[in-house]
């Protein structure tokens, strides 16, 4: 007989952005683009930058702290950290052993996953299993981005969407029925080229050409990804509602990745969910990739917004290109 499998949920949560706040004005000023240029075509009215010399384990360090504090957890008690970033401090190591140091978790492992803005999502998934078959009890999962330091200044279709920030939750066991009741994940790798950051690893070396031609930045095909992203946002969290025995209509929050406004609400339209449900923070924050997700989820939550047994949705897709969507029970108490 195979042993019972352990309901895994959020415990805690933790959000922290730097406190350089770089507005669409500030960017008029920068390129040929208008405020009302970009609000119009992405919802973003600020986003947050961080200071050069910082890096993302430092971002990473301060959500995780204040999700240890919320979800009343001591470093010591971590069993694994995973860090979700696609702008880790460097190659090797991992931004979480860095991290894991930092805490002090010394009884926890760590490691890196890289799934652009759905890496949230789909570090979630993989905390939930080690604690559905009792591996583990407390794993932190982060996302966390400095995009800022990747971003093309000179590309009025990019540098007016990216931002800085970063994302916490601790999960642990909870009550039986509650917590992650369905996940799905997926990837179409033919849209490799779609998004990325070109000389960001083994491809290509870093030369002056390279520089020249500004590979080392982030680029995207911005109509292929939109397309992209109107149709893999709510198909994903279509399948994990099936999977969660649910409809669109039992969701009582719904956390979309924080791209593009009109993708949200494209994806509102395709699900006919009302926008009341949506937690959106986008126009604050702008896209801040694998960190997006959760730090909605973390705002949401210290604003008291969710209640024990509410239905929470979460759902990304990013550069890969990936896709990935959660159904959760709100397990904690308010």
């Amino acid at each position: 007989m195979l042993p019972k499998k352990i309901d895994a949920g959020v415990l805690g949560t933790g959000f922290y952005v730097p406190d350089r706040v770089l507005t669409n004005s500030d960017l008029e000023k920068m390129v040929d683009t208008s405020d009302a240029w970009i609000v119009e075509r992405t919802g973003i009215h600020e986003r947050r930058l961080a200071p050069d010399e910082t890096p993302v384990s430092e971002l990473a360090f301060q959500a995780a702290k204040r999700a240890l504090a919320d979800a009343g957890t001591s470093p010591e008690e971590l069993d694994l950290i995973i860090v979700a970033t696609l702008t880790a401090d460097c190659v090797c190591p991992s931004a979480a052993s860095i991290l894991q140091d930092r805490l002090g978790a010394k009884h926890a492992a760590a490691f890196d996953l890289s799934a652009a803005c759905s890496g949230f999502v789909y570090a979630s998934s993989v905390a939930a299993q080690f604690i559905a078959t009792g591996v583990y009890r407390r794993i932190l999962v982060i996302g966390a981005e400095t995009l800022s330091k990747y971003v093309d200044w000179e590309d009025r279709n990019t540098c007016v969407l990216f931002g800085d920030g970063a994302g916490a939750a601790v999960y642990g066991p909870v009550e039986e029925g509650y917590g992650i009741r369905a996940f799905d994940l997926g990837s179409d790798g033919s849209g490799a080229d779609l998004l990325g950051i070109p000389a960001s690893g083994s491809r290509h070396m870093i030369t002056e050409e390279i520089i020249r031609q500004r590979l080392n930045r982030i680029h995207m095909a911005g109509q292929e990804v939109f397309r992209f992203a109107v149709r893999a946002m709510p198909a994903t969290l279509l399948r994990s509602l099936e999977r969660a025995g649910l409809s669109p209509a039992d969701i009582d929050w719904f956390i979309p990745h924080q791209a593009n406004i009109r993708i949200i609400q494209a994806a509102a339209k395709r699900l006919a969910i009302p926008p009341e449900k949506f937690i959106i923070n986008i126009g604050k924050y702008g896209n801040v990739s694998a960190a997006s997700i959760p730090m909605a989820l973390a705002e949401a939550a210290g604003e008291g917004r969710f209640h024990k047994g509410d239905i929470v949705a979460l759902a990304g897709f990013g550069a890969g290109l990936t896709w990935a969507s959660c159904i959760m029970k709100w397990a904690k108490e308010d």
